[in-house]
């Protein structure tokens, strides 16, 4: 007997080729038999939950991995927490198999284990073929270079995934290509966190030509990673072409000042940007001054971070300047925390606000006083002898 909805259709096909695929049918034709005159009234989908349990449990016996409860307790929730069970490839084989009908599920959160290139191709063709699927985090799964580019292939292909965080799977230069590839071909996709890898100099020349032609991507986070020398001047010209992007994080790369001051290049002609994170990228008084030379015309960007950075008050007030020179700047926070400053930047700090009253300056800085101040004069002791 076929599987029938409440109006007596005929439901669609499930996925085939997954482990226990006869037992959930078994158990789908035994409910029927058991309910058919409760399909009148029930959602169809109580249907689609016992069926979809039933795979995983079964998935689970041929892979000899133990069912994570929380993913039979999800019930009708879009949304599947599964970070740091340890469930590695072959939990990641059995999972798959249950999600690929899941017609619920919205955001999967796999961060933190273990799935490696093995676990990377069993969700792929969830991923790939999900229409409900829209956010998946996937960080630190050490799916290296081959799972990154079994990962982007099934993303450039998803229908409705617009989120994906990759962070922390130690991604190097050789999977770079397949990064830019993605950033070339998947429009949907606006949301990326490539964040915690060590994507180097090479990796920005690639990664630097497939942002100028991205064409859906509105967040990207690539902190903590080695773009430096010429590959961070080839991905900040990238930035420079880009017309979608608005938040950008680059902090902790080292950029340096020539990296700075191709930013700062960008910032002329880039009408798009509203925030962007340069901390700790080893920016000098000099690169801060170039960078500021793109402050001084830019329209659009609200928020710049640029703390942790050797600029030294020099640099601050550079900045500072270029942000009151310009009659159209729509900054609304300028963050220098942790850098020295001095009296002249509080003074040029104040003019500013009163151009900018709604704009908010971050120092916290750690400033050293000297002050001049007499010793106390400590009194002779005088012989006991002494006459008093």
């Amino acid at each position: 007997m076929k599987p029938r909805s409440r109006e007596g259709e005929e439901a669609a096909p499930r996925p085939a080729g997954f482990p226990g695929a006869e037992e959930a049918e078994e158990a789908q034709e035994s409910f029927d038999a058991d309910s058919d005159s409760d399909l009148e009234t029930e959602d169809t989908h109580d249907l689609g939950e016992l069926v979809k349990d039933t795979l995983y449990l079964s998935s689970c016996r041929a892979h000899g991995v133990v069912p994570a409860s929380c993913f039979l307790r999800k019930g009708k929730s879009p949304e599947l927490n599964l970070r740091h069970r340890g469930l590695g490839p072959q939990g990641a084989q059995a999972l798959a198999a249950a999600l690929a009908v899941d017609v619920y599920i919205q955001r999967l959160d796999l961060r933190d284990n273990e799935l490696r290139e093995a676990g990377a191709r069993a969700l792929a063709a969830v991923l790939s073929r999900s229409s409900t699927l829209c956010d998946v985090d996937l960080s630190e799964n050490q799916l290296g270079a081959a799972g990154a580019r079994t990962i982007c292939a099934a993303l450039a292909a998803s229908p409705s995934i617009w989120r994906a965080q990759l962070a922390g799977n130690g991604l190097e230069e050789q999977a770079a290509r397949s990064l830019a590839d993605l950033l070339l071909t998947h429009t949907r996709l606006k949301c990326l966190d490539l964040s915690y890898n060590q994507l180097n100099d090479r990796a920005g020349e690639m990664l630097g030509p497939a942002l100028a032609e991205n064409t859906g991507l509105t967040e990207l986070n690539i902190s903590w990673n080695h773009l430096r020398g010429p590959g961070a001047v080839a991905f900040a010209r990238g930035l420079e072409a880009n017309i979608f992007l608005k938040v950008l994080d680059i902090s902790y790369n080292g950029f340096g000042d020539p990296g700075a001051a191709a930013v700062g290049e960008a910032l002329k002609t880039n009408n798009v940007l509203e925030e962007l994170y340069m901390s700790n990228n080893r920016i000098s008084a000099d690169g801060a001054v170039n960078l500021g030379l793109g402050l001084g015309v830019n329209q659009t960007l609200r928020k710049l971070a640029v703390s942790r950075n050797p600029m030294q008050s020099k640099g601050c007030l550079g900045l500072l300047k270029s942000v009151q020179n310009n009659p159209v700047s729509a900054l609304e926070l300028l963050d220098f925390s942790d850098i020295q400053v001095n009296r002249e930047f509080d003074a040029l700090a104040n003019s500013v606000k009163t151009i900018l009253p709604g704009l908010r300056i971050n120092t916290a800085a750690r400033r050293v006083e000297y002050k001049r101040e007499l010793l106390p004069v400590a009194s002779p002791t005088l012989p006991a002898s002494a006459p008093q």
